[in-house]
């Protein structure tokens, strides 16, 4: 009697495994956001699903299947403005499928995923559509041939890059009265920018410019595509004590750049002229590991001295959290030659700082702070082939950029090299990024 109680509870229990299993997945709303790159959809689930996604052509559309699902309401409808599609239609199939079909206004390439609840979220199913390129890159690079040009240079602006930190799905913190911090500091990212491209000698960089999310390695990538002399990224803290408060400034600590380093020399392919002009994928890998140290520490010194100044200049706006220049792993500042900081504004979490932070009066008072920490900084270390090094008295001291060497320096000062390595005490030719040099008058 007692095993044949166990095998109908067995039964019993795979009976309900199964409806549990079948349970169709409950498709509650479609949500866009655009970046400039791609355009994102993002389907909020009850439960993460199996899907396949498949393009169309004549005309071109994509097709979403999701197994074993259901709308619970009608699906929002793209702005008429969205640069990939037009309209989104969705029937039942198979009379248990969802099928979601998308009438594109180009061919797209797309890429879709699920991703777990995280914060206010629950399951997703996202889908990302690319641009579709005409061509493909196989094979062998064809080599093009070298010219020389004589070009008479001039002096360039000192390029800083504004992150405004999270974005689209990622909303990052939000204060007591639902305020979310990706619009907070975008709003601060915007008018820091401002007031850069206001000054003479200096161009900001928005590596964010609306309200959509960017990896955060893709975000250094922006930064060194645009060869940014500073990258600064703007963020809103939080705590679960709504008393803490004040405004921090972090530069990379000592673990993150080291871990950092590795990563660049394990991709060889990226790790070249990222020391004065010095290739590391002709290096072993010891020598290449200890020039790499060598630029990073110079990188992390024009950090420190960037975040020093900019966090004497948040004082007289608001409380500080610390009185000094903090430490941390964050991913955002890790670019081996880009001296990075990044500020967070106040914390958001706190009542009366969020409050702050919504008023647009204060919000200007933050960028300004940041502006004139920055400026500060480049007043005295300004690059020498910029136009602000030219405006500056401090015509003796020039500190390196990327793919300088100490031949090129020679020649924009008219000096030898001979000179510049005995007002310097240099043993060898080897310069590095962020480094301070004596230029003796000519």
């Amino acid at each position: 009697m007692c095993r044949m109680w166990k095998i109908a509870s067995l039964v019993l229990l795979s009976f309900l495994a199964a409806n549990v299993c079948a349970r169709p997945v409950q498709v509650e709303s479609l949500r866009y956001w655009t970046a400039p790159d791609h355009t994102r959809m993002v389907f909020d689930v009850s439960q993460s699903p199996s899907h396949q996604v498949f393009m169309l052509e004549n005309p071109p559309r994509l097709v979403i299947d999701i197994n074993n699902a259901r709308l619970t309401k009608r699906l929002k409808q793209p702005a008429k403005n969205n640069p990939f599609f037009s309209r989104v239609r969705s029937a039942q199939r198979n009379k248990q499928d969802l099928r979601v079909v998308v009438d594109l206004k180009k061919p797209v390439n797309p890429k879709s995923f699920s991703l777990k609840p995280s914060k206010q979220y629950g399951h997703r199913l996202v889908v990302d559509l690319y641009n579709k390129t005409s061509s493909k890159v196989s094979g062998k690079r064809k080599q093009k041939a070298s010219v020389t040009k004589t070009v008479k240079h001039k002096a360039r602006d000192i390029i800083i890059a504004v992150d405004a930190g999270h974005g689209g799905d990622d909303p990052g913190a939000r204060g007591p009265r639902g305020t979310q911090e990706k619009k907070v500091v975008l709003d601060i990212a915007k008018r820091l920018a401002r007031l850069i491209d206001r000054q003479p000698g200096m161009k900001a960089v928005l590596v964010r410019k609306g309200d959509y999310y960017i990896n955060l390695r893709k975000r250094m990538q922006i930064a060194r595509k645009a060869k940014a002399d500073l990258f600064v990224s703007i963020h809103a803290d939080a705590f679960k004590n709504p008393k803490v408060r004040g405004a921090s400034v972090f530069t990379l600590s000592r673990r993150g750049a080291s871990s950092e380093a590795a990563r660049w020399l394990a991709k060889h392919e990226n790790a070249a002229d990222l020391v004065g002009g010095v290739n590391l994928v002709e290096m072993d890998d010891t020598l290449a590991s200890v020039l790499l140290d060598l630029s990073q520490t110079a990188t992390k010194e024009a950090s420190r001295k960037v975040a020093h100044n900019v966090l004497k200049e948040l004082k007289p706006v608001g409380h500080l959290h610390k009185n000094s220049v903090q430490k941390a792993r964050f991913v955002v500042l890790k670019s081996p030659d880009i001296p990075s900081i990044l500020v967070e504004t106040a914390f958001i979490s706190n009542p009366t700082e969020e409050q702050k932070l919504r008023n647009s009066r204060h919000q200007q008072k933050i960028a300004r702070a940041v502006f004139k920490g920055i400026l500060n900084y480049f007043k005295e270390y300004a690059p020498a082939d910029t136009l602000m090094a030219s405006l500056s008295h401090k015509q003796d001291r020039h500190v390196i950029s990327r793919g300088e060497t100490l031949s090129t320096i020679a020649q924009h000062y008219g000096v030898s090299m001979k000179a510049i390595k005995s007002a310097n005490s240099l043993a060898g030719n080897m310069v590095r990024v962020g480094q301070v040099l004596k230029i003796p008058s000519s």
